[in-house]
């Protein structure tokens, strides 16, 4: 089962693909990690995209696809895998879906978890991080699990935000790239949907990512 995750910043993307991987037992593939093992492992693709990263600039694509596929073609993926944090524009997803193809490497399912992008942002920004344990989870939008007060909801210790959760500007800088329709991310999970109507070889999912992580868990599943 191979598997394309899309989703914005806030909507438990990475909550939800790491209950896929280990319900199915898949590699989840993510293309932040990809350029560090490349990097880390002194390959060819991996000096070449540390010469952009090094001056500030984007990876080009056609760097950027050779390294998933290579990837995807590891022997702990020959059962399935689960793409996460690419394509994130409409090229990478046309260039994606051709590269694929000509790899012989089907893509079997292509999930979008929809969420309004003012509850995205609110969600962000509503983490709070226990002192005693970060995997409680305390999130002051959010009533099945809001703090009591300024304190833990599950243990009673002190609560704190990230940085990067506040720093409003750059959640609305991703999130206009995500939510773009025309290019951005949004059009690139939309190509797929397109393809998966006119080929009929692979299912597009939609969920709802209002509900709690345990109702959109059981609709995930219930859909693959």
């Amino acid at each position: 089962m191979n598997i394309l995750f899309f989703g914005p910043n806030g909507s438990g993307k990475g909550t939800q693909g790491a209950i896929v991987k280990e319900r199915y037992k898949l590699p989840h593939i993510e293309s932040g990690a990809i350029f560090r093992e490349n990097i880390k492992g002194g390959t060819e693709l991996g000096a070449k995209a540390k010469a952009y990263i090094d001056k500030g600039d984007l990876v080009p694509d056609e760097i950027t696809i050779p390294m998933i596929l290579d990837r995807l073609k590891q022997s702990d993926c020959k059962n399935g895998w689960l793409l996460d944090g690419f394509p994130r524009n409409k090229v990478q997803a046309e260039k994606l879906d051709e590269s694929l193809k000509k790899a012989g490497i089907g893509l079997d399912i292509v999930v979008e978890i929809i969420l309004d992008r003012e509850i995205a942002k609110n969600r962000i920004m509503g983490r709070r991080l226990c002192v005693n344990d970060n995997n409680h989870p305390n999130n002051i939008f959010i009533d099945a699990i809001k703090p009591n007060g300024d304190k833990c909801r599950v243990c009673g210790g002190s609560l704190s935000t990230r940085a990067d959760d506040q720093d409003e500007d750059a959640i609305n800088k991703r999130h206009s790239i995500y939510y773009d329709t025309k290019t951005g991310t949004l059009a690139s999970a939309y190509y797929f949907k397109k393809v998966a109507e006119k080929e009929g070889k692979m299912r597009y999912i939609e969920l709802d990512g209002k509900p709690s992580v345990k109702d959109v868990t059981a609709e995930l599943i219930s859909k693959l």
